[in-house]
């Protein structure tokens, strides 16, 4: 029922006038509230690659001849003249500019592109995630997301990144229904949702934290798990601390569930939360216990607890049988240094780090040894 109910919750929350009013609505949790400070990329640089485009910028900049203004003004007379762009003077404008006034005339250039090649394939060659890369730059989230959402470039934005990088600015600056608008139009346009996406798209839902946004979160992950797609643990941590805000405690035990590996601070913390919000007093106890008592070395920090989802258990166990060793293990934890004023909502808005690149172990620029000055013959240099 909730994956029939998908596309109808998306069209009602894009033309809701309502909006604001439910988003006004009071959380359950004084845990799970979220704050403006806690708004962070959800994207690591392995998939917007900023930098990377930065370089390329530069390299396109020292390889012209003449002036910036050149080659935007010849492209406008070709838009004037009705003239063909070509692939590599799109690329070539894309790279150049430096404004958003540069940033539109290079968009107009991309509606003339698509006109004159809807038919056609594009090759290898995607310009979707370039011209969002270019906008993530300038911090132009608007112009992004409105120019992907033009029905004219219905086939233009093809590919997932362009979609997430939208969505990851729209998230940063808090603009969360936009955001969700994005989404729906990927899964409208049957742009396949990748591990970022369910991301994305499952943080925007626990940031509107509406009763048609939960609605959606639950579908999504029902329609990701149903075709087997590669869901995230991040996901499922946003879907669970939804459903936690959403007071839906049963439903929140059953996505956390689904967590195979949940030894990170913040499965840590949201299991807490859960036994907390559930009454499971003695488990709650038992897991602030281990992670007091874990016999890991002392060069690895131990886990620790945001002191938010610490005051959720206390105010649950308060005037119970459980009050005295909740207060107990929680002095423990404190004068261990494991109690930190971090919230919920800062573990769960993160920027991933990223791959790990391999260390380099010999210098390749290096063909002589320092000690006898003879070449390097090493196989592993050969390779």
């Amino acid at each position: 029922m909730a994956l029939r109910g998908l596309n109808a919750f998306a069209r009602v929350l894009w033309t809701d006038t309502s909006r604001a009013a439910v988003l006004r609505g009071a959380i359950q949790s004084d845990c799970l509230k979220c704050r403006d400070g806690a708004k962070r990329y959800l994207l690591s640089e392995d998939v917007v690659k900023l930098q990377d485009f930065q370089q390329r910028k530069l390299a396109v900049a020292h390889q012209v001849s003449g002036s910036k203004g050149y080659y935007f003004d010849m492209v406008n007379q070709k838009m004037e003249k009705n003239e063909l762009i070509l692939k590599d003077e799109l690329k070539r404008l894309l790279h150049l500019c430096q404004s958003a006034e540069d940033v539109i005339i290079a968009r107009n250039a991309i509606y003339r592109y698509h006109e004159e090649n809807r038919n056609m394939a594009f090759g290898e060659f995607r310009f979707g995630p370039l011209f969002m890369r270019l906008c993530y730059e300038l911090g132009l989230e608007d112009l992004a997301a409105t120019t992907l959402m033009d029905p004219a470039l219905k086939g233009f934005f093809s590919d997932s990144t362009s979609f997430n990088i939208t969505i990851d600015m729209l998230f940063n600056k808090g603009f969360y229904e936009s955001g969700l608008d994005v989404v729906g139009k990927m899964k409208n346009q049957g742009v396949p949702f990748n591990k970022d996406t369910f991301t994305l798209a499952m943080a925007t839902c626990y940031k509107l934290n509406t009763s048609k946004s939960y609605h959606i979160c639950l579908a999504l992950l029902e329609e990701g798990q149903t075709k087997g797609s590669l869901i995230p643990r991040h996901a499922y941590c946003f879907a669970t601390a939804l459903a936690l805000k959403q007071n839906d405690v049963e439903k929140a035990q059953t996505i956390y569930s689904q967590i195979m590996c949940t030894d990170s601070r913040l499965c840590q913390n949201l299991k807490v939360l859960i036994l907390a919000m559930s009454g499971s007093m003695k488990d709650a106890i038992y897991v602030l216990t281990t992670a007091l008592v874990s016999k890991t070395p002392v060069f690895v920090k131990k886990p620790d607890f945001s002191q938010e989802v610490v005051n959720v258990l206390r105010k649950n166990s308060a005037n119970s049988l459980w009050e005295g060793k909740v207060e107990q293990v929680v002095r423990r934890l404190e004068e261990a240094g494991q109690i930190t004023e971090q919230t919920l909502d800062d573990f769960l808005c993160h920027t991933p780090l990223g791959k790990r690149r391999p260390l380099r172990i010999l210098d390749q620029e290096r063909i002589t040894s320092r000690r006898t000055l003879k070449p390097l013959r090493s196989t592993l240099l050969s390779e």
